[in-house]
């Protein structure tokens, strides 16, 4: 029995249903009633100093955090809670409540954890729900997704293309925003580790195999017939008919020109040499 699944015996019965389902209506409830003046959405941005002087709430509220507009406004706002819900929701199906519950806590935990160390930066749960995205990508590669419900492309490549961005902001952002890169990075490594491990090692023996092959149709086939004279073979010569001669010592095999006046190989006597 693995670690997770001892976890999931113990603090199975804990497990939230639906968890996707919640975080998406719960972000929806707060930008609606941030629109209606009711909510101000900084209070769910994660400061780690203003948490330690006393608005400890951010730590949690930070889920809530609705997706940014973006250029394409509240359409980008609503696909993105689709896509969230979408993925989620199969997660929960392949993994089961308890998993998927671990994987959202975990990138939470390790998130709220990184934030800390640059205590004056804001942070929001934009990776978490990008790690979701990742895992997703990584067990149904070649689902189609239709873009802003529209362009059909196979999530694998929008996956290549997070991983491509994920490394171009760790390479030119400040500390804050390659932690958060390094906290969604490490929850997708701990539940997706020996999947990589496997994956490599399944990709090496085949590329071995495709290798040795490949080596194989290169090689130089070995001719079935030889001239012991001048050496020619079926190979490069496969108009010739190779005879044997019964007369030497062993299979000696000779070409037409050769096959009536070679010198008779003998067996050696008392060990001597030919």
């Amino acid at each position: 029995m693995s670690f997770l699944d001892k976890l999931e015996r113990w603090f199975g019965r804990a497990a939230i249903p639906h968890l996707s389902l919640l975080i998406v209506i719960g972000q929806v409830f707060v930008l609606l009633s941030a629109m209606l003046g009711l909510l101000d959405l900084s209070y769910f941005v994660l400061v780690p100093e203003l948490a330690r002087q006393g608005e400890w709430w951010r730590v949690l509220t930070m889920i809530f955090m609705p997706p940014p507009p973006g250029m394409f406004g509240y359409l980008f706002v609503a696909f993105a809670w689709y896509i969230f819900f979408l993925m989620g929701s199969a997660l929960e199906g392949y993994w089961g409540e308890f998993r998927f519950n671990l994987f959202l806590l975990t990138g939470w935990a390790l998130t709220v954890a990184v934030a800390f160390v640059t205590p004056l930066a804001p942070t929001t749960n934009l990776f978490i729900a990008g790690s979701v995205f990742l895992a997703f990508a990584w067990l149904n590669p070649d689902f189609e997704l239709a873009i802003f419900f529209i362009l059909p492309v196979k999530i694998k490549w929008l996956a290549l293309l997070t991983w491509l961005a994920n490394a171009y902001y760790f390479a030119v952002g400040g500390w804050s925003l390659r932690l958060q890169i390094l906290a969604s990075v490490g929850n997708f490594l701990l539940f997706f580790s020996s999947d990589l491990v496997q994956t490599m090692r399944y990709r090496k023996r085949v590329m071995s195999t495709a290798a040795r092959r490949f080596a194989a149709e290169r090689a130089e086939p070995e001719p079935r017939h030889r001239c012991r004279v001048c050496g020619k073979t079926d190979l490069t010569n496969p108009e010739m008919d190779f005879r044997y001669c019964s007369k030497c010592a062993g299979d000696e095999c000779y070409c037409p020109e050769h096959i009536f006046t070679h010198e008779h190989v003998t067996a050696p006597r008392d060990g001597a040499k030919q």
